[in-house]
């Protein structure tokens, strides 16, 4: 399951902070659902989709237990919860929920308890996600900030504020899969929703989800792309939004009227109800490939109501359409995003550029000539068995051995690929020193974030290893990394050694994951 994360801010500001321990329990099971009006079974958190919201204050620690109740053998049965965007430090890496890299998933009728600290201050706007994500595993986690310095700009920040969008698919993810490796076509989605719920060609008229405000009330919405693939590309009509939040990194204020979110990306933004009484639409259009590949696929469908106290419950009288355009677009340009405090990027100790090259008319991405696949015995076990060099590894783990307190610089180089990889790194974020949306190199003040569009301009990240550990680092487009287009960036071995002592409920689940007969994995 992946977790969405998010910063948030409680209003108590006079009121000392107090960390909290938060015992959480995820039932994961199928259950029976029509986001957009067609029925199938999916992979859910406590039978909703999407799961329920997780949040937490700066601090906190979060023991999340997952009982995997799976039984649907048309998809995958064995589970793991990955924290997106949260940082993981040393010590508890080993529940930081990547499969294959820093550890096993959780088999058919077995439970697990994930402990993670939220360390380094850290607060925003994240995602709960998993190997089932596609198939309805996905959720918000907020991590609200009770100091947080842009408190004065909203009035609201709250359950009701937040927006989650993603791609929907009517088959699941094993089929899919299948025709993926047989043609080499990227799966593309029948629908795109908004909070859960979104229509299709040809569909139901589901509702579509209602946000509701106050006129003269100002709202941080904090946006959570939770894709498999698609970029959905945010704006309220008649609405400026205030950008104050990326990746869970506080920004200067930008006021756009148009974001543009690749998969994994997250936002908080402050809108500022100054309208009249009315329905306004929330366009969330979506891109991902081509869509006379599904003819269900109609991204103007994708979208939601801004209703203001004293509306007609019904739709806006505005037609549907695709956002602003021409000389009304303001769009985001990422090049100019501003950390809250500057800070520069340190000098980089290790360069690495990495080239991503599709095997033409293949389901194969390639990372510098090697397409990724997960190893039988996980990455961090390798290691607190003695791993000390990349010859430790398999070729295809592509796996980088870095020394630990290094600055490492990753360039991508220009491409001619016409679609933008959101890169992530897992457990960490990365300083973005050259964006893909601009030529400037930023090394004074750039931005922090943890998923970053690569291709087209090329872009570069740095990342320190002062916190070690084998962190997943790879493409968002769930379909891309099933392709290989992944690497590990396993840094400070030694050091990873000396401080993780994984739990014996974690040594247990290996063991118990490589007894499965495969239609259990």
């Amino acid at each position: 399951m992946k977790l969405l994360v998010s910063t948030v801010s409680a209003a108590l500001l006079a009121l000392p902070v107090f960390s909290k321990t938060l015992p959480i329990t995820l039932d994961i099971v199928n259950a029976q659902g029509a986001p957009d009006g067609f029925s199938r079974s999916m992979v859910t958190a406590n039978g909703t989709y999407p799961g329920p919201l997780i949040t937490a204050t700066k601090g906190d620690t979060l023991v999340v237990t997952i009982n995997n109740k799976l039984d649907d053998d048309t998809m995958r049965r064995s589970t793991s919860l990955d924290f997106d965007g949260i940082f993981v430090n040393t010590p508890n890496s080993f529940d930081e929920g990547s499969s294959f890299v820093t550890t096993c998933p959780v088999a058919p009728d077995a439970s697990y308890t994930y402990t993670i600290p939220l360390v380094d201050g850290q607060a925003g706007t994240f995602c709960q996600l998993s190997v089932q994500y596609v198939d309805g595993l996905r959720g918000a986690l907020i991590v609200y900030d009770p100091e947080d310095p842009l408190k004065h700009l909203y009035d609201v920040d709250d359950e009701n504020t937040i927006w989650q969008v993603g791609d929907w698919w009517h088959n699941t993810t094993l089929p899919l899969l299948a025709g993926y490796v047989a043609t080499g076509i990227v799966p593309v989605s029948d629908s795109g929703t908004f909070n859960g719920v979104g229509r299709y060609n040809g569909g139901p008229d589901v509702p579509f989800h209602v946000v509701n405000v106050v006129q003269g009330t100002r709202y941080r919405f904090r946006i959570i792309n939770t894709s498999a693939r698609n970029v959905f590309t945010i704006s309220i009509d008649s609405h400026n939004m205030t950008i104050i939040e990326t990746d869970g990194t506080p920004t200067q204020p930008m006021t756009v009227n148009s974001i543009d979110m690749l998969a994994g990306q997250r936002h908080s933004i402050v809108v500022e109800a100054n309208q009249p009484v009315a329905n306004y639409w929330i366009n969330a259009p979506y891109v991902g490939g081509d869509p006379t590949r599904n003819l269900n696929q109609n991204a103007t469908l994708s979208r939601a109501i801004l209703r203001y106290e004293g509306a007609p419950a019904e739709d806006p009288s505005a037609p549907m359409s695709l956002g602003p355009a021409g000389a009304a677009l303001n769009a985001l340009v990422e090049a100019n995003l501003r950390p809250l405090v500057a800070s520069p990027a340190p000098e980089a100790d290790i360069n690495i550029t990495l080239n991503l090259v599709v095997t033409a008319g293949k389901a194969q991405w390639n990372v510098n000539n090697v397409s990724y696949l997960a190893p039988e015995v996980p990455t961090l076990v390798k290691i607190l068995e003695g791993a000390n060099s990349a010859d430790d590894f398999n070729v295809t783990e592509n796996t980088f051995v870095l020394p630990a307190n290094k600055i490492v610089q990753v360039i991508f180089p220009p491409s001619i690929d016409d679609e933008a990889h959101p890169f992530h790194l897992h457990g960490n974020n990365f300083w973005l020193i050259k964006s893909n949306s601009s030529e400037e190199i930023n090394t004074q003040n750039p931005i922090k974030r943890d998923v970053a569009g690569v291709g087209s301009t090329g872009t570069i990240m740095r990342f320190s290893t002062a916190n070690p550990g084998p962190w997943f680092f790879h493409c968002h487009i769930f379909w891309h990394f099933q392709a290989g287009l992944a690497t590990v960036m396993a840094s400070g071995l030694e050091e990873t050694r000396k401080e993780v002592n994984p739990t014996k409920a974690w040594d247990a689940l290996c063991p118990a994951y490589d007894a499965l007969p495969a239609d259990l994995q």
